[in-house]
């Protein structure tokens, strides 16, 4: 399984910076709608096998209005599109909601149980603003520099990847309280910490080569500190909803590494959650 994880990630790896970097605006979003069509099927499993098909088509629908109403070249330059704010501070307000369904689960299990359409918009504020995150923050200064938003967007997309590591890794020598049990009992507080504090690491070497100001640092390293603290719900909420759909992983399109959600669940919640935290404090 470790080999076949290895193989797998080999392959993922080029294949997202090519999309990140190689990809013109217009294809990256195509490339994104992927990315979000198969998490949206995954999440119809999540609220019903039998109709995994019709959450994606639900999910699409939603996201293909929201797109004819924000050209693309409009989601950031010169400022975030009205519509796409709305979406991502919409985004953010979810994630603290769902953070109070974790903390309570599997008492909250109650509030969705067998509630199609409640829990289909929980995919839809879970998947649309992690959508236009990742172009917003791809088409950053985009006409400036076409590479300097693929830049940002991995850093951010890092931060997450380090955190799960040094998570892992901290987790592993020295993780004994339990962070939330009865949603992921491997996990631990030891690990969270060991998470966030390898990003910061990370944030701080980041804004240290950059040169920045203070203040455009200091708006850097918390935006970065909370987007990880927010990666650690976006993979609680994953884990909640699949324990309660009696699923092990989101999908098997993967091999080794299960779904496209298993992959994509801290990020979900990151990426919308940067951007706020900057806007708010910018």
């Amino acid at each position: 399984m470790l080999k076949l994880r290895i193989i797998t990630a080999l392959c993922l790896i080029p294949l997202v910076l090519a999309a990140i970097f190689l990809l013109p605006l217009p294809f990256f979003s195509l490339f994104a709608g992927g990315v979000f069509l198969l998490a949206g099927r995954e999440w119809g499993r999540f609220i019903d096998p039998r109709k995994a098909n019709v959450v994606m088509v639900s999910l699409a629908l939603v996201l293909i209005g929201l797109m004819a109403m924000v050209p693309i070249e409009r989601v950031w330059s010169p400022d975030l599109n009205d519509t796409v704010s709305l979406v991502l501070y919409a985004g953010a307000f979810w994630w603290l909601i769902s953070l109070a369904l974790v903390l309570v689960y599997p008492r909250s299990a109650a509030v969705w149980q067998g509630q199609l359409w409640l829990k289909t918009l929980f995919a839809l504020f879970s998947l649309i603003p992690f959508f236009w995150a990742l172009l917003a923050l791809r088409s950053y200064e985009y006409e400036q520099n076409p590479f300097f938003g693929a830049w940002l967007l991995l850093f951010v997309m890092s931060l997450v990847w380090v955190a799960d590591s040094g998570a892992y890794f901290v987790g592993k020598a020295f993780g004994k309280r339990k962070l939330c049990p009865r949603v992921s009992p491997g996990k631990t507080i030891e690990g969270m910490l060991g998470g966030v504090i390898t990003a910061s690491m990370l944030a701080l070497l980041v804004t240290w080569g950059m040169d920045l100001p203070i203040q455009e640092g200091i708006v850097l390293l918390v935006a970065s500190v909370v987007a990880v603290f927010a990666s650690v719900l976006g993979d609680l909420v994953e884990s909640m909803f699949k324990r309660e759909a009696g699923l092990k992983d989101s999908g098997s399109i993967l091999p080794g590494h299960g779904g496209v959600m298993d992959r994509i669940d801290s990020l979900t919640a990151a990426l919308p959650v940067f951007i706020v935290v900057v806007r708010l404090l910018s």
